[in-house]
């Protein structure tokens, strides 16, 4: 079986897929153009991914592609449609990388509390502001609202639980008696009002796709945080430039609306250049323990395929 591997992954995954009789080839580099064209010309019958898209020019060029492996969660980067209509496999591996988003967006929500980042700046440009940077409020006791109560939601709530903080969550998927210890609430809007900070944990769909509305924003507190490691496109990003301007909420972003390519080194986004938001590389997922879980999965579902043809994990069944 033939794999094209177009992103980086642990060193041992490749020669576990060739101890199993795979042929691999890997080349982290690949993306838009250059995939198609390795897709083309080492015809493989399995693609793997991180965050290198799949998009329609991909999956058509591959004769041979039978499956498609993300290996993470999300396939927003994958045209899913496009590999249905091609009778092409869907793959993804849940779950695997749920801690390691968990401990970056409780960073995010202590940071900016605290205002970490900006107490460094300061420090580092030798000025001593320990009057301004006391003011913090802290978290004990405060309420932590959570958009998605999924494998990440919950372990970020039971996190700040832990942390003596109140958890409220909207997750239509979640009845209440499914989650003992956290308030369930009806509506994104009503988890708004009452979190003083919101982070989210949901995939991109249709009906997610701008949930956090200016509607939804207008509900949070005036210096509310919100929090997203999730997928930037779940927020309407006029609606929060809005919010952060007016209503001086503070933001801890993983995600954005427009991100560079594999290759790339250069950045823009107004929002992150915004006072009050504290952004990072989107990497969530990018831990060591969090890859090698993920590889494993991804092995897994590999060689399951090899052997008997199923597709585990799959979407688009």
């Amino acid at each position: 079986m033939k794999i094209l591997i177009a992103d980086k992954v642990p060193a041992w995954f490749s020669k576990s897929l060739e101890e199993a009789g795979c042929t691999v080839h890997v080349d982290p580099a690949l993306d838009g153009p250059t995939l198609t064209e390795a897709v083309r010309a080492h015809d493989p019958e399995v693609v793997v991914v991180r965050s290198t898209k799949v998009q329609a020019d991909q999956i058509e060029a591959g004769a041979s592609l039978k499956m498609i492996v993300r290996a993470g969660a999300g396939v927003n980067t994958i045209d899913v449609a496009r590999a249905t209509a091609r009778g092409v496999k869907v793959t993804n591996c849940p779950g695997k990388n749920s801690s390691a988003v968990a401990e970056l967006t409780i960073g995010l929500l202590v940071a900016l509390d605290r205002r970490i980042c900006d107490n460094v700046a300061d420090l580092k440009a030798g000025k001593w502001a320990k009057k301004e940077y006391s003011k913090a409020q802290g978290l004990r006791g405060r309420t932590l609202g959570c958009l998605g109560l999924g494998n990440i939601g919950r372990e970020v709530a039971h996190i700040a639980q832990a942390m003596g903080m109140k958890v409220v969550y909207w997750d239509p998927f979640v009845p209440a008696d499914a989650a003992p210890g956290f308030t369930k609430v009806e509506t994104p809007a009503e988890v708004a009002a009452a979190g003083d900070a919101v982070t989210i944990h949901l995939a991109l769909v249709p009906a997610t796709r701008n949930l956090v509305n200016e509607a939804v924003l207008a509900a949070l507190k005036p210096g509310a945080m919100l929090i997203n490691t999730s997928r930037a496109e779940i927020v309407d990003k006029t609606a929060l430039v809005k919010a952060v301007q007016e209503k001086k909420i503070r933001v801890g972003l993983d995600v954005y609306w427009t991100e560079p390519g594999a290759s790339d080194t250069a950045f823009s986004d107004d929002v992150a250049t915004l006072p009050g938001v504290y952004g990072t590389h989107h990497i969530g997922a990018s831990t060591e323990q969090a890859q090698d879980a993920v590889a494993e999965e991804a092995v897994r579902i590999i060689r399951t395929f090899q052997a008997s043809g199923e597709a585990l994990n799959c979407v688009n069944p």
